[in-house]
Formats: C-alpha cells, structure tokens, sequence
C-alpha cells in the first residue's frame, strides 16, 4: 500500500523530535542510567511503539495493524541479542557508565540510517526480482539453524576487522576525553576510544540487520510498516540495555527461541507463493515462542548471581533490590 510521502515525512520528523528530546532533554547531561530510569524509558518506548500500531490498525486496516506488530515484535526479540554484545564491547573498551548513553544514541541514529537503506534496496530486490523471496527465506532457515547451534559461541571485539581497519588508518588516544569522539592533540584532531567504540557497535548493528530486515519481509512487504515496526523496536533498544545489561546472562535460551522464529519466518517466506500463512498465526507463533524461551531462561536461572552495582550477588526472592546498571 502507498501510505504517500506525506507519511513518510511525518514519521521521519517524530523520530528525529523524540531523538532530539532524548539528545537535549532527558540525558543532556552525562549520567549513569540506573534501572529505574531504564525501566520507566523502556515503558515508555514500548508503548509508544505500540500505540503508533494501535494507530496503524485504524488508518489501514486490521492486517497492516497486525504486520506492524508482528514486524514489531520480531525486532524488539531480534535486538534482545545485541544488548550482550553491547555488553561486550563496553566491558572490553572499560567505558565509563556515564558516557554509554551518548555513545548508543549515535549508534541508534546511524542504525536508523543503514536499515532505511537495507530497507529501500530489499524492497526494491522483492519488487523486481521474485525469486529473492526464497534467497531471503533459505537465509533464514540457515541463520536460524546456526543460531541453534552456536548459541554459545564467543564473541571477540578485538578480532573484529573494521576495528582493526580503524586503528591502522586513524590516529586515535589512549584515553578517554569525556563524551567528546574527537579531540584536538598537538593541533591534529585524533579519535578517542569512544569513536572506536561507536564504529564497533555500528557494524554490529549492521551485521543483526542482516538478520532481521528480511525476517520483517516474511510478514510485509509494505516499506512503509517495515520502517516504522523497526525504527520503534531499536529506538528503545539502549533504555532496554540499561535495563537488562546486568542479568542478561539469564537469558539461557532465548537464542533458541529466536532461532525458531527465524526459521519460522524462513519457512513462511519459502511456502509463501503456495500457502499464505495468516498474519494472525505468525503474531501468535512468534509471541509464544519468544515467551516461552524467556520464561524458561529465567526459571532455570533463578537464584543465579546477578550483577548489581557492579557487584556479584545472590538474588532472592523476599529481598528488594535497587539495581543499578553499570
């Protein structure tokens, strides 16, 4: 359906509006985010997100409502897995708590970029070239099987080749100069770890893309619902990490929950031209699959020692704790 570009305007200026009040109001100021702020962001997000849905099913109709939420749901589930590589990254370039935010910001900025891209060229490869429905569908089947099977797989942030690119070629500090990315040092302006850090997490976002654009294509293939479901998911994606960074290691089997979602949707891509699955089943098979893992994880996990403050300690179930994220 063409929603016309007025649509499109008008979506692309509240983003860059709540951006802005994110940028200028809410975190002008470098700070630690603690779960509480977190908590109270990622409700916010997330019922933004799923209001903008509830609005979507009255202006066009009850199945483009339901894309958008199963376009929705898939992302939010999908970016789950890069709050650990977050994770990782900071642990690894030992970033200081207060400046996390800033430097997620900018990435999700550049990630709404790069996926408007991604989506505007796979839109175009399904238009013109059928057969990509089952390039698409037989990638997700193989992501999904891989991700099954190597859900324990390390990660290496100094291994990555874009950081080693980045090293060799521009001329970086040692430490960190606040919140700034660049500096002046000797009247030559040099990158300081923290763009290091943004250019690491901005590749990685590439490379998860790569994963969910076309799992969100296997329940639409309208542009316009694909953008709008994957710019809400990502934009609460770092008051997520906030939020979940410190018990993340609880989510056991989650990988094997979206793993089964992207074979799912692979599958629901490569049968599309004989059967059409119903928007309604695929929302429900996704819902539950995902439920269903994260429960599992934290059954199976509870009484695990979590971090708090920094800290190791046992988690119970008669005490209150105020956690902090670092």
């Amino acid at each position: 359906m063409d929603v016309g570009i007025w649509a499109w305007i008008g979506f692309l200026g509240l983003i860059l509006f709540l951006l802005a009040l994110d940028l200028f109001v809410f975190h002008k100021q470098a700070h630690e985010v603690s779960f509480r702020e977190a908590t109270m962001f990622s409700i916010f997000w997330i019922s933004l997100g799923l209001a903008f849905g509830v609005g979507v099913y009255f202006w066009l109709g009850a199945q483009a409502g339901g894309e958008y939420l199963a376009g929705y749901l898939i992302e939010k589930s999908l970016s789950v897995d890069n709050i650990f590589v977050f994770a990782l990254i900071f642990t690894y370039f030992g970033v200081p708590g207060k400046y996390q935010h800033r430097v997620l910001f900018w990435g999700i900025l550049g990630a709404l970029v790069f996926r408007a891209l991604f989506i505007a060229g796979g839109a175009a490869l399904l238009e013109r070239f059928h057969f990509t429905i089952y390039v698409f569908g037989a990638f997700l089947v193989l992501t999904g099987i891989r991700m099954a099977l190597h859900r324990d797989e390390e990660i290496h942030p100094e291994r990555n080749p874009v950081l080693k690119l980045f090293r060799r070629v521009v001329p970086m500090t040692a430490e960190y100069h606040g919140q700034h990315f660049t500096v002046i040092d000797a009247a030559k302006r040099v990158a300081t770890p923290l763009m290091a850090v943004l250019v690491l997490i901005e590749t990685s976002d590439i490379l998860f893309a790569v994963d969910s654009i076309p799992a969100i294509f296997a329940v639409t293939d309208d542009p316009f619902i694909v953008f709008t479901s994957n710019a809400f998911a990502i934009l609460g994606l770092r008051a997520l990490y906030f939020m979940l960074a410190g018990m993340i290691h609880r989510f056991v089997y989650l990988k094997i929950g979206l793993a089964i979602v992207l074979v799912y949707v692979g599958v629901k891509m490569l049968v599309s031209t004989v059967y059409k699955i119903p928007i309604w089943a695929s929302l429900a098979f996704i819902a539950v699959a995902i439920t269903i893992s994260i429960v599992a994880s934290l059954r199976s996990t509870k009484g695990a020692a979590a971090t708090i403050d920094g800290n190791l300690e046992t988690e119970t179930g008669d005490e209150e704790e105020e956690v902090t994220t670092r």
